[in-house]
């Protein structure tokens, strides 16, 4: 063994084993746990008027909400190839399913804003392991051969959960409450806790690793990742650079980050391998897996918003509409997963690319009639797109990748992609900001006072607002407060277009970066396939 591997490496299926009904229930319920943890990241974004409603919180504060979990999930991800080595897979997984429901229930019962989030913190650091997890137990427990279907679901995982939590929060809210949209996770973790429990053997405990470990690195990196995905979710509401809070958490995500690597690379054990990411197909996949995410996350971000903002949905109607970019990939993995054994996966992933991108182009040309009919085919189109790219991305991250580093690379793949989501949030409000700042200036200019049109629109709302009893000062107030609110609108309407413009732009350019990668085709028999 390399003095760089890990110990108690795991132990992969060989690839002519045959996978009997406990290791598929062993695989279904960590994936049912992956789901369930990436879920949990969006399911309180439909749900947050009602939280801080009831918590008396301000929208400023109820951003740390999503903020505290985010950081707890980013920062126990590059942990669990350590935990589970020390704790063994079956007893982390259960141990972690556990704490999770306790603090899920917590979160229901917060009683202020600290309390809930210190509760979603915990509650993100127990379920972010179950990511990574999943993704570890279809390449170790399922041979080569059966491997795509595994990462075809664990790719579901990714792309579903992100469309349908605001879906599923907005349902539960309105129907039982948002406490509901916590409680609701003892259903999925129950059944996680008892496939696992079935489905996997006990392994000893190795204490002797933490004692061993790279408290040092672990330090470094606890301190970088939290900071950063602080700087990245807090930086818009706080104008960047130009707060002094913002440019601490970015000198020290600096310094974490850099003397995470330092350690790690000057060590002979690290706690996870980053050297991994010298490796050209890993690092290709993972930063196709950090752009992608910024869309993913994206797309799930600006459509709720400009539903609910320009549109007027409640969040059920919103629901309804992104759910066609989630519901889809369920008829269309098994074909993608049968394809990606037969050709070469920088194809697949093209296609994938560029269908994603023309879904953004679709929603680049909005007005603000837009609605459930006129986003149902770019929401389709993107449904199909989605699967095609996180199945290929995957094997190319793993290609190979020796056994022993299944757990790392399985950890620093979705810990990067995870990143992406959040860079791409941050820099997605931003751009919202700032151009629909850019957009209302354009447009004030044209909607003057002087103008006929504008002028002949003023008179006509002046003399219906008239016409229903209102005075000639207060109609005309009125008015011109109608015309500002429709200029505002506008200008929304056009920083989103300008939103999805960009998005599109970055999925078409990763089209040229992936193809720097090596062909890779899903195994069908025994072996990695490559050429």
């Amino acid at each position: 063994m390399s003095k760089n591997a890990p110990a108690l490496a795991p132990m992969l299926a060989l690839p002519d084993a045959k996978v009997d009904l406990r290791t598929w229930l062993a695989v279904t319920a960590g994936l049912l746990g992956a789901f369930m943890a990436v879920l949990d990241i969006q399911i309180t974004n439909a749900s947050l008027q009602d939280i801080l409603g009831t918590l008396s919180a301000t929208q400023e504060e109820g951003s740390w909400i999503s903020t505290a979990y985010l950081c707890a999930e980013i920062v126990v991800i590059p942990l669990t190839a350590l935990l589970a080595r020390v704790l063994g897979v079956r007893a982390y997984m259960m141990g972690t399913t556990a704490l999770f429901l306790v603090f899920s229930t917590l979160c229901g019962s917060a009683w202020n804003l600290p309390s809930m989030i210190v509760f979603r913190m915990l509650q993100g650091f127990t379920g972010g392991a179950l990511i990574p997890m999943a993704m570890t137990l279809v390449l170790s427990k399922l041979p080569p051969s059966k491997r795509a279907v595994g990462l075809a679901m664990f790719g579901l995982t990714a792309t579903m959960a992100p469309t349908l939590g605001p879906t599923l929060g907005g349902y539960l809210t309105d129907i039982y409450g948002w406490p509901s949209i916590f409680y609701i996770n003892w259903v999925p973790g129950l059944l996680l806790m008892v496939g696992i429990a079935w489905g996997l053997d006990p392994e000893r405990r190795n204490w002797a690793l933490l004692r061993n470990a790279d408290w040092i690195g672990i330090s470094f990196m606890a301190v970088g990742l939290a900071s950063l995905t602080i700087f990245l979710e807090e930086g818009n509401s706080h104008d960047w650079f130009a707060s002094s809070f913002i440019r601490n958490f970015a000198i020290t995500a600096l310094v974490g980050i850099v003397g995470w690597f330092v350690i790690s690379l000057l060590r002979g054990e690290p706690f996870v391998n980053v050297r991994l990411y010298a490796q050209r197909n890993f690092i290709v996949a993972a930063l196709l897996a950090a752009t992608t995410g910024m869309a993913l996350y994206g797309s799930s971000f600006l459509l709720p918003l400009f539903l609910g903002q320009i549109a007027g949905y409640t969040p059920m109607q919103i629901g309804e509409v992104i759910m066609w970019s989630g519901l889809p990939q369920l008829f269309i993995m098994p074909f993608v997963a049968k394809a990606s054994t037969r050709i070469d996966n920088r194809l697949l992933c093209s296609i994938g690319l560029a269908l994603f991108g023309v879904s953004c182009l679709m929603n680049s040309h909005m007005d603000a009639s837009y609605g459930y009919d006129q986003l149902l085919w770019s929401q389709i189109v993107r449904a199909i797109g989605q699967p095609l790219i996180m199945l290929t991305l995957s094997n190319f991250a793993m290609h190979g990748v020796a056994p022993r580093d299944t757990p790392s690379a399985s950890s620093l793949f979705n810990m990067t992609r995870n990143l992406g989501g959040s860079v791409g949030l941050a820099l997605l409000a931003t751009m919202l900001t700032n151009r629909e700042h850019l957009h209302s200036a354009r447009l004030g200019e044209s909607v003057s006072m002087f103008a006929a049109a504008t002028r002949g629109r003023l008179d006509a709302l002046t003399a219906g607002l008239s016409a229903k009893g209102i005075d000639a000062a207060g109609a005309s107030q009125k008015a011109i407060g109608v015309v500002d609110l429709l200029t505002r609108k506008q200008a929304y309407v056009m920083a989103y277009n300008d939103a999805f413009m960009a998005m599109a732009a970055v999925l078409f350019g990763c089209i040229l970066i992936l193809w720097l990668a090596d062909g890779v085709k899903s195994p069908s028999g025994g072996g990695n396939a490559a050429h």
